[in-house]
């Protein structure tokens, strides 16, 4: 399964948003961030690809410490430069250069965007005496890499938002939908709204949130009254669905993608539909945001502050705009570095990688759980004057459990 926020194409990860001021590191708890390696000039070049000493040929390998740790990027697909797996790349040099040079040796493999290269990618990294492997990112090429990593005992921090491949061991840092839909349900709970709407389109997105929504609204005493399905061609029928119960429901929630959401908004706006609209953080995009019927609604999403920082220095360095997923490949590398800085022989181990303190890093604050998931600290925003603010802001720990 390929959830469509894990499609390679270049316009659809490509960031929209102005860049903004800003630097940042990843605050670990129980390592003292202030311990961590930085370099004199963290906008330097980075450091020449080298081979190690020994063991098969591990790509481009950056940085020059003592713990080696594999990364597996779908650099290409169909032979040609990914635009995500490029962007990944850069932003693990960033973090290389910002915090990781003296502690971690960092291998970066092409996975080819298939399993089978994904397979042999780690396999050699692991063969060089990787520690901890970083990556895939599609789902097919995650279950494939990590057979590998299993079978050596190590573990991985994979960017795939199918939660069918997570497991003890294989940890996902990306940004799940089942974090999207229980932040938006709990603040729409919390806001006074206990009746909602489902409609969802008939794909693997919608699948999963249509079904984390059901399961999520019972936890919290809240009732489903309607859950209208479509495919291309049926979303006026399920506009109507929606319509002859709106009177019952407080809010609709609608899991769709921001290629999708002019056609489902008008076809909204014909039949009438009036009412608080939920969506999850693929919203954040300026063709959802620029909708009239839009104005006013809700969603679940990273803060932007930390992502338009991030943009800003990377931009700074490589003259372009970093894809979306790249601060996943920033952190994921800067984790490591810290990790490696601090943890001793084996540094990570499930308790140090489950840490439930969690950790911060540029999107936000973040923590796997042992299942191999993870929980992130997202703000619900509110779309209006074709743009999106913070209702709710994203918490910045998981004191509160």
């Amino acid at each position: 399964m390929r959830f469509a926020a894990e499609q390679p194409a270049a316009g659809r990860g490509l960031s929209r948003r102005a860049l903004l001021g800003g630097g940042m590191a990843l605050t670990l708890a129980g390592c003292n961030s202030a311990g961590l390696e930085m370099p004199n000039d963290a906008g330097g070049p980075a450091p020449s690809p080298a081979q190690p000493a020994s063991g098969p040929p591990v790509g481009e390998v950056l940085g020059t410490g003592p713990v080696r740790v594999g990364m597996v990027l779908p650099l290409t697909q169909n032979g040609a430069p990914s635009p995500i797996g490029v962007s990944m790349r850069n932003a693990a040099q960033l973090a290389i250069n910002d915090s990781g040079s003296t502690s971690i040796t960092l291998m970066i493999q092409d996975d080819h965007s298939s399993p089978d290269a994904a397979t042999q990618a780690a396999q050699s990294e692991l063969g060089a005496g990787a520690q901890l492997i970083l990556g895939p990112v599609f789902a097919n090429d995650v279950r494939a890499a990590s057979a590998a990593a299993k079978s050596a005992g190590r573990p991985m921090i994979a960017f795939s938002t199918d939660v069918t491949v997570a497991a003890p061991g294989v940890y996902l840092l990306s940004f799940l939908i089942q974090g999207y839909v229980d932040r938006i349900l709990q603040y729409a709970v919390s806001s006074g709204k206990k009746s909602f709407g489902i409609m969802a389109p008939q794909n693997d997105y919608g699948n999963v949130a249509a079904q984390r929504f059901q399961e999520m609204a019972g936890n919290v005493n809240a009732q489903v009254v309607v859950t209208a399905r479509y495919s291309t061609g049926q979303i006026a029928t399920a506009a109507q669905q929606v319509a002859a119960v709106q009177g019952q429901i407080d809010a609709l929630f609608i899991p769709d993608q921001a290629d999708a959401m002019p056609a489902v908004a008008s076809a909204l706006g014909s039949a009438n539909v009036k009412t608080k609209f939920l969506g999850t953080g693929v919203w954040n995009d300026a063709r959802v945001l620029k909708l009239p019927q839009m104005q006013g609604a809700w969603f679940s999403a990273p803060d932007n502050s930390g992502f338009d920082a991030f943009a800003q220095r990377y931009q700074a360095k490589f003259n372009t705009e970093p894809a979306r997923l790249a601060t996943l490949a920033y952190d994921a590398v800067t984790l490591a570095a810290a990790l490696a800085h601090n943890g001793g022989p084996d540094p990570f181990n499930q308790a140090a990688l489950t840490n439930i303190s969690g950790f911060n890093g540029a999107d936000g604050v973040f923590r796997f759980r042992a299942d191999g998931t993870n929980e992130r600290g997202l703000a619900v925003m509110e779309i209006g004057d074709d743009s999106a603010k913070v209702i709710s802001p994203a918490p910045r720990s998981f004191a509160a459990g």
